[in-house]
């Protein structure tokens, strides 16, 4: 067995951060989470993680590379992760690692049902790959494995089928260093589509809302609810197996997710928005006897910063050309806490999808506040201490003038450090070269192309 520390990065998509049951007050939904409870047990909760670029493929490119959207040239859904951009996985590589990604991709193209052959589409995760760009039918689950182009197709529940993937590849390197990213699909819409023992946990006439929800749906909340706890049995099963294998105590384990999902807060669904339902998510760490146990961190850090804080945890040396930050000193507790960042950079480069009514927007999350503006004008400041649910927006208010000076200073730091113009969309699309891309995207998914570049 290698003396390298194994890897096993296991995320969701669009889980939110108060969706596990192991959270602190005041925002802890009623979610039965036992395993990720346990999870957090044994390791670091960290409970003020975000998403930098809240939806699926700035998000996941953002996680790979460990550079921003802008920078890694994914700033839109269905863009192609270009395919000189390094990952962790090449860095992992070079150490000797055998990396392996099991389930949703969503980094290469359209349309979202193709083959992503081996080679640099696959941003070194070669030793194993059993995956599919984007599917969201939880019961057909469906991947291509290795150098098949053939399709592979299996009943069951999807994220039960990709953990049985993932429990083969972990008896498969149990030997040699490993690093596996396993992608599960739910709790992303279609809510109820998760396996009926789950929905039948949460009954909808029992489902409280919260008081920022407006004109929820509580069966799409039970069903979501539903498929954290199917997740959640599933947590169990890989633990269970890195305990059986003999990998508990040499492997690094994560959970996390790309973004949250609004589910109805302030009116509005989906991702894309400055609100925390959208940019905070789940992080736990568990490394048992380098990472302490049952420690709760409020430790400021965004999905850039995963991949340079894993690769410093491992002891890989991080690649220059990464933005996010090595904050492994500060998770294992090494690093003076002066060293702690003062906030998390976050924005939508483009409006698309859900969010085409909004308008592009910048901001940051520092320990206290959330402030973001959009590009034509108005943005949101909001006391989370105050104001844990985000109900009063303090961004023109005469007595705040001073926090909102405080924070646009700290949000202009970043847009110069990152050379971030904050354009229009249609603007950065062309400076990155990807106006044709993004039409045939437009095209694909709504039978129009006309932009104006």
């Amino acid at each position: 067995m290698s003396d390298k520390p194994n890897i096993l990065y296991v995320f969701a998509d669009q889980m939110r951060a108060t969706a596990m049951n192991c959270m602190p007050e005041p925002l802890r939904e009623p979610v039965h989470t036992p395993n990720l409870d346990r999870l957090a047990s044994q390791g670091v909760l960290c409970t003020n993680a975000y998403a930098n670029s809240p939806v699926c493929t700035p998000s996941r490119a953002t996680l790979l590379t460990g550079k921003f959207a802008l920078n890694c040239r994914c700033i839109v859904n269905d863009l192609r992760l270009p395919e000189d951009e390094h990952s962790i996985a090449d860095a992992l590589d070079d150490a000797g690692y055998h990396c392996g990604y099991i389930g949703k991709w969503h980094l290469d193209g359209i349309s979202r049902h193709m083959f992503t052959p081996p080679g640099r589409r696959r941003h070194g995760f070669d030793a194993y790959w059993a995956a599919y760009n984007c599917n969201h039918n939880y019961f057909d689950p469906k991947w291509y494995e290795d150098d098949n182009p053939m399709l592979q197709r299996q009943a069951g529940y999807d994220a039960d089928v990709q953990t049985d993937q993932a429990i083969g590849f972990l008896e498969r390197f149990r030997e040699e260093p490993f690093c596996l990213f396993l992608s599960w699909g739910p709790p992303h819409d279609p809510y109820r589509t998760a396996p009926q023992e789950f929905l039948d946990m949460y009954p909808t006439d029992r489902i409280a809302l919260r008081p920022n929800m407006e004109g929820a749906d509580p069966e799409a909340l039970a069903g979501y609810y539903a498929h954290v706890t199917a997740l959640d049995r599933n947590i169990g099963r890989l633990m269970d197996a890195l305990e059986r294998l003999g990998l508990a105590e040499n492997t690094i384990v994560v959970f996390s997710s790309d973004h949250g999902d609004m589910l109805w807060a302030h009116g509005r669904r989906n991702k894309q928005q400055p609100h925390e339902e959208s940019i905070h998510i789940p992080l736990i760490v568990r490394w048992p006897g380098h990472v302490p146990a049952g420690r709760t961190s409020d430790l400021l850090i965004g999905v850039v910063d995963h991949a340079p804080t894993l690769l410093g945890l491992a002891g890989v040396p991080v690649p220059a050309e990464m933005d996010g930050r090595d904050l492994s000193g500060l998770i294992s507790g090494d690093m003076a806490e002066a060293a702690r960042p003062s906030s998390v950079y976050i924005g939508e480069y483009v409006s698309f999808d859900q969010a085409q009514i909004w308008q592009p927007w910048r901001g940051v999350r520092t320990e206290r506040y959330t402030y973001a503006r959009w590009l034509q004008g108005g943005g949101v400041l909001f006391d989370n201490a105050a104001d844990p649910y985000q109900m009063h927006n303090l961004f023109h208010d005469p007595e705040h003038a001073a926090t909102r000076q405080e924070l646009e200073g700290e949000l202009q730091g970043w847009l110069t450090r990152l050379n971030d113009g904050f354009k229009r969309g249609e603007e950065h699309l062309r400076d990155l070269g990807q106006q044709e891309e993004w039409l045939i995207r437009q095209e694909h998914f709504y039978g129009f192309g006309t932009r104006n570049f």
